[in-house]
Protein backbone atom coordinates (compact mmCIF):
# COMPACT_ATOMS: atom_id res chain seq x y z
CA UNK A 1 0.00 0.00 0.00
CA UNK A 2 1.42 3.38 -0.82
CA UNK A 3 0.91 6.85 1.02
CA UNK A 4 -0.98 9.56 -0.42
CA UNK A 5 -0.26 13.59 0.87
CA UNK A 6 -3.27 15.26 2.88
CA UNK A 7 -3.05 19.11 3.69
CA UNK A 8 -4.69 20.28 6.78
CA UNK A 9 -5.63 23.53 7.72
CA UNK A 10 -5.78 24.33 11.27
CA UNK A 11 -5.71 26.95 13.66
CA UNK A 12 -2.47 27.11 15.65
CA UNK A 13 -3.87 26.85 18.93
CA UNK A 14 -5.37 23.08 17.78
CA UNK A 15 -1.99 22.55 16.09
CA UNK A 16 -0.36 23.37 19.26
CA UNK A 17 -2.65 20.87 21.47
CA UNK A 18 -1.72 18.09 18.83
CA UNK A 19 1.87 19.17 19.21
CA UNK A 20 1.32 18.45 22.82
CA UNK A 21 -0.39 15.18 22.95
CA UNK A 22 2.31 13.91 20.15
CA UNK A 23 4.94 14.72 22.39
CA UNK A 24 3.66 13.25 25.43
CA UNK A 25 3.64 10.15 23.09
CA UNK A 26 7.24 10.62 21.61
CA UNK A 27 5.70 10.83 18.63
CA UNK A 28 5.54 13.41 15.24
CA UNK A 29 2.22 15.59 14.86
CA UNK A 30 1.58 13.36 11.53
CA UNK A 31 2.20 10.06 13.23
CA UNK A 32 -0.01 11.15 15.95
CA UNK A 33 -2.64 12.10 14.12
CA UNK A 34 -2.45 8.46 11.68
CA UNK A 35 -2.32 6.62 14.35
CA UNK A 36 -5.32 8.80 16.12
CA UNK A 37 -7.36 8.24 12.32
CA UNK A 38 -6.55 4.53 12.44
CA UNK A 39 -7.87 4.32 16.04
CA UNK A 40 -10.80 5.89 15.24
CA UNK A 41 -11.75 4.02 12.16
CA UNK A 42 -10.66 0.44 13.96
CA UNK A 43 -13.02 1.44 16.52
CA UNK A 44 -15.84 2.02 13.84
CA UNK A 45 -15.10 -1.09 12.09
CA UNK A 46 -15.24 -3.11 15.56
CA UNK A 47 -18.48 -1.30 16.64
CA UNK A 48 -19.95 -1.99 13.21
CA UNK A 49 -19.49 -5.52 13.87
CA UNK A 50 -20.40 -5.88 17.21
CA UNK A 51 -23.61 -4.32 15.88
CA UNK A 52 -23.72 -6.86 13.53
CA UNK A 53 -22.84 -9.94 15.84
CA UNK A 54 -25.92 -8.83 17.79
CA UNK A 55 -28.39 -8.64 15.22
CA UNK A 56 -27.35 -11.95 13.99
CA UNK A 57 -27.29 -13.86 17.26
CA UNK A 58 -30.07 -11.65 19.51
CA UNK A 59 -29.14 -9.50 22.08
CA UNK A 60 -27.29 -11.55 25.52
CA UNK A 61 -29.82 -11.97 27.78
CA UNK A 62 -28.49 -12.48 31.44
CA UNK A 63 -29.03 -15.71 33.10
CA UNK A 64 -30.07 -14.64 37.23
Amino acid sequence: MGSTVLSLRIDGELLDRLRDHAAKRGMSVQDYVVRTLIRDDFDERFKAAVDETEKFYGEEQTIT
